[in-house]
């Protein structure tokens, strides 16, 4: 996208002000950074706290995921009205301070010894609802704080925050884990969405951070409108089938890989953690290099390319063994990690650059309730995979699964493009 601008826009265009100078984007920035290294140390956490202290089985551990993800798809659409009608930047600091005092509760719960799998259930349901409107939120807020041509740079730098705090979070949990419990290292994410919050409310309120047009339509209108752009985006389409599918395999092998990692390959908390750490150094490299790959390799190519290509290294997680033999894991996860980047970049730059900005939080929320709507499945799938097949054949199905998704985006219009064509030219060429 944004080298295709480049080509054609007057010399004097080329001139980009740094993100390094936006103090919101800064502030967005370094909130989103340490509130995802809190989430990745809770996902080592909940499922190590629900095996190794409550005693849950593979299918109830499951079950934590598939609460955790089940909100998309009841919450979704409602959640994306409500980003379109109210302030965005005031929605996602209520829904911090929310999730802080969700999980600094599990702590205080332990500690007086009333800590049971439904309390655990209840909270990382309740997490999910809240994280539900929070996501909408800082997807649709964006565009209001970076220029359209720094998008793609803007969503790199979140992107890569992410694989950074896959890199150290996992790593982080497994060592607090052995120092202080499973329950107490909590104490990390609540406070996490605390300083997320604050660095929020540091941020100065945009002059459209509140679009009127959605205001002005019904319930049900507003919820079709979303919808409705996205099904007249023959582009949007196929990104949305791919991104689906893969989520829906993903999410199954991520039910089931923390048992498999404990039970079948015998790995400590610690290991672990280092074990997720280290497969997410392929997101980090991608993050960092994902908008000068998507210029040179081009934005449309760079998607199909990204989902088809790493496919192989994927086979590598089911086939771990114990020993050394873990490391086959976090090569197949690291290379799942740079595909992830890359893709979710480019695919998400494209909606926001294509999107009206009033119509934003609906599409947001229209692709979440369907690619994410079916994570809770995939999550049911995957324990019910393990359960019956074994860990291990669960695991070969899952990442067949996920290679699989890059079909329909190598076989879309895509395939015949470099990159996508200016903004004004998206409704008719896409």
């Amino acid at each position: 996208m944004t080298e295709h601008l480049t080509r054609t826009a007057p010399a004097t265009a080329r001139v980009r002000p740094s993100l390094w100078r936006s103090r919101s984007f800064l502030l967005l920035w370094s909130g989103q950074t340490v509130s995802e290294i809190g989430t990745r140390v809770s996902g080592v956490a909940v499922p190590l706290l629900a095996a190794d202290t409550l005693g849950a089985s593979v299918f109830q551990i499951s079950l934590l995921t598939f609460l955790a993800w089940l909100p998309y798809l009841i919450f979704s659409l409602p959640a994306g009205i409500l980003a379109d009608r109210v302030d965005q930047r005031r929605l996602m600091i209520a829904c911090d301070l929310g999730r802080a005092a969700l999980l600094l509760s599990l702590p205080v719960v332990a500690l007086v010894g009333h800590l049971t799998l439904v309390f655990l259930y209840v909270v990382v349901g309740l997490s999910g609802v809240l994280t539900v409107a929070f996501t909408v939120a800082y997807r649709s807020m964006l565009p209001r704080l970076v220029p359209a041509e720094q998008l793609v740079d803007g969503n790199a730098k979140l992107v890569t925050s992410q694989q950074f705090a896959e890199l150290a979070g996992p790593t982080l949990s497994g060592a607090l884990i052995a120092l202080v419990g499973a329950a107490r290292t909590f104490l990390t994410t609540g406070l996490s969405f605390a300083v997320s919050a604050v660095t929020l409310l540091l941020i100065r309120a945009t002059p459209d951070a509140a679009p009127p047009a959605a205001g002005r339509v019904t319930v049900r209108a507003a919820l079709g409108e979303g919808l409705g752009f996205v099904r007249r985006q023959p582009i949007l389409v196929k990104l949305l089938a791919c991104t689906t599918t893969s989520n829906f395999f993903v999410m199954a092998a991520s039910a089931i890989e923390v048992p498999f990692l404990r039970r079948e390959l015998h790995a400590s908390p610690l290991v672990i953690g280092l074990l997720f750490s280290a497969g997410a150094v392929g997101g980090l490299v991608a993050g960092a290099l994902a908008d000068r790959l998507s210029r040179r390799i081009g934005t449309a190519r760079i998607i199909w390319v990204a989902m088809a290509a790493p496919g192989p290294l994927y086979l590598l997680i089911p086939l771990a063994r114990p020993g050394w033999g873990v490391l086959l894991f976090a090569v197949g996860f690291s290379a799942f990690s740079a595909n992830a980047v890359l893709f979710n970049v480019a695919a998400m730059s494209y909606r926001q650059r294509i999107t009206p900005a009033p119509l934003l939080g609906r599409v947001n929320a229209a692709f979440l309730w369907i690619c994410y709507g079916v994570i809770p499945l995939g999550a049911l799938l995957g324990g019910t995979l393990g359960s019956q097949l074994g860990l291990r054949p669960a695991l070969w199905i899952c990442v067949l699964g996920m290679w699989s998704a890059a079909v329909f985006v190598v076989c879309s219009p895509l395939r015949r493009m470099r990159d996508f064509p200016p903004v004004g030219d998206v409704t008719r060429t896409s």
